[in-house]
């Protein structure tokens, strides 16, 4: 039985990257670039104003003070998408607004506040240096500086600074399909009528919003019979995608046929059991360098292995340099206590009070209990040589789903 760092280092080499391809950049959200990307101009592409005002040379208003203002002639006006002015001629002052390009000559604005306008003349009552309020040319990003390097994610804020440079393609790492085979005479899908002894696959549906919450391509494939000939054939279905996901079949009981399915048809296996809690019952494969993961059909199981081993292979597969989520340190609100043996991965909530994040673990932990993930926050690592854990202890915790939220706004304490 392997450790969890045991399994991940296996695991990993077999997600590499599947390849680029180029899409427009209103389709590249949370995508990973595979390539450098470069600015095509310098921004801001020209000197303009970063305030309401008036445009000046700053030696004509050196002197300017609330009680010995300058008064100057108005010559002109300069407003964002207007026609650029012309040249600022020394001893006036030009109209100007916010993103508006500066007149030749013109070094620093005055902004509105500090200025009375009288017909054509301007009263300057406060001196500005060269520069002052001034956006200058480039001084954001200069033509050809790198803007993202190969691996970066592109959240909004990366899109807006590629849209500014009117780069409209962008080259990302291709996203993973991943089938989702899950396995037994009981399941069904959503809407069917469910006999005795039949449950709903919700599985498919979990692991599915999973994958597409990460960024790849789920492939969902119709339950397979507990039968050996039913898996073998979902099997060569499912290996048509990129990465198999197979869920169930892969404990010890008499109707789990997924490893025996694996070596009939030539899917070598790697390991089986991973010392964690839940999930023990895990099994990485591969199939012609093709990764196969089997996971439990218990499912709490399936979503904590999902997340634990399979999220961070996946996040390498997209390109992603740092595919591993970072834990915080919290205090256990209250005792617990375990059978020790297995690193446990407990679903809690976790709230910040004060200075600190004290997380609360679910009344329910069981392998199969559904509810226990919901309203969850936050997964919560439990080493595996501790029986008891007292309330106030610290421990790591791995933020999940919404994260910390409350219901009063944090910045009300801020003055």
């Amino acid at each position: 039985m392997r450790s969890i760092a045991e399994a991940l280092a296996s695991m990993l080499p077999a997600f590499s990257p599947l390849g680029e391809e180029e899409v427009h950049l209103t389709k590249s959200s949370g995508r990973y670039t595979s390539r450098d990307i470069v600015a095509r101009f310098d921004s801001p592409a020209f000197d303009n104003s970063a305030m309401d005002g008036y445009a000046v040379r700053a030696a004509d208003v050196a002197t300017a003070t609330e009680n010995t203002p300058v008064r100057l002639p108005l010559r002109g006006e300069s407003r964002a998408g207007g026609a650029l002015p012309g040249t600022l001629e020394p001893g006036t002052v030009c109209r100007i607004f916010t993103g508006a390009a500066m007149p030749m000559g013109a070094d620093a604005i005055v902004i509105q506040e500090d200025t009375e306008r009288d017909g054509d003349q301007v009263e300057i009552r406060h001196a500005s240096p060269a520069g002052q309020h001034v956006r200058a040319q480039g001084s954001d990003v200069a033509a050809g500086a790198v803007l993202l390097r190969a691996g970066d994610r592109l959240w909004p804020g990366e899109i807006g600074l590629l849209a500014s440079q009117n780069i409209d393609r962008v080259h990302v790492f291709r996203r993973p399909k991943v089938a989702v085979l899950t396995t037994g005479d009981e399941l069904r899908e959503l809407g069917d009528d469910l006999e005795p002894g039949a449950i709903v696959n919700s599985n498919v549906y979990v692991l599915t919003e999973m994958l597409r919450a990460l960024g790849a391509t789920p492939m969902a494939l119709p339950a397979a019979r507990d039968s050996l000939p039913d898996i073998e054939a979902a099997l060569r279905k499912a290996l048509e995608a990129d990465v198999v996901i197979t869920t169930g079949g892969v404990s010890v009981g008499a109707y789990d046929f997924a490893q025996e399915a694996f070596e009939n048809m030539g899917i070598e296996l790697g390991f089986w059991k991973v010392r964690m809690k839940p999930g023990k019952p895990v099994a990485f494969a591969q199939y012609d360098g093709k990764p196969v993961i089997g996971v439990p059909g218990n499912p709490i199981s399936a979503m904590v292995t999902f997340e634990v081993l399979i999220a961070p292979c996946l996040r390498k597969m997209l390109g992603d340099p740092q595919p591993h989520p970072q834990p915080v340190v919290a205090r256990l609100r209250d005792s617990y206590r375990r059978r020790p043996g297995r690193v446990e991965i407990a679903r809690g909530v976790a709230a910040r009070e004060g200075d600190e994040i004290v997380v609360a673990l679910h009344d329910l932990q069981g392998s199969g209990s559904l509810p226990s993930f919901v309203g969850v926050n936050a997964l919560v690592i439990l080493p595996q040589d501790r029986a008891e854990l007292a309330a106030g202890e610290r421990v790591e915790a791995i933020l999940w789903g919404p994260g910390l939220t409350g219901d009063r706004s944090c910045f009300e304490d801020l003055s």
